[in-house]
């Protein structure tokens, strides 16, 4: 039950950074500062703390418990490994990348909006792209432990 749990979570985890992937053509091609800010300030609005932190913590949760002695044996040990390091990557992204622009964007108005805002998009757009990778290989990595531990 709680490989299976862990699958749901790993797809669950890596649907926000994927849509962001799909999006940021379009962002990166807006050219009006005071559009992008206004993206940014309400369209995120509620993403984090509501369906990002909640499915990539409990992703690197539970694939840590899977690895404790009682379940993280045989096969399915390495990958595990492999799927707990790709989360750990996807809150490091977050931290280096998202995190510092997120506040920056925050405490901006267009009337305030800086200069080189367009660096800040690309840095905001980066750290999700960093985090949808890792997001698949944890997810491919909790699959391939699944399908070796099936059999145990």
């Amino acid at each position: 039950m709680l490989r299976r749990l862990s699958l749901v979570l790993s797809f669950l985890a890596t649907l926000a950074p994927m849509a962001h992937v799909l999006e940021a053509p379009n962002k990166l091609a807006i050219e009006d500062g005071a559009l992008w800010l206004a993206i940014q300030q309400h369209l995120y609005r509620g993403w984090g703390p509501f369906i990002g932190a909640p499915t990539e913590i409990g992703a690197l949760a539970l694939t840590v418990l899977l690895l404790t002695p009682r379940f993280g044996t045989g096969l399915a040990r390495r990958p595990l490994i492999v799927a707990a390091l790709a989360y750990v990557g996807m809150l490091a992204a977050y931290f280096l990348f998202n995190a510092p622009v997120n506040a920056a964007v925050n405490g901006w108005t267009a009337a305030s909006l800086p200069a080189d805002w367009p660096s800040f998009r690309a840095r905001w757009e980066t750290g999700h792209a960093i985090a949808a990778f890792c997001a698949l290989a944890g997810l491919a990595a909790c699959l391939r432990a699944h399908l070796r531990g099936a059999g145990q």
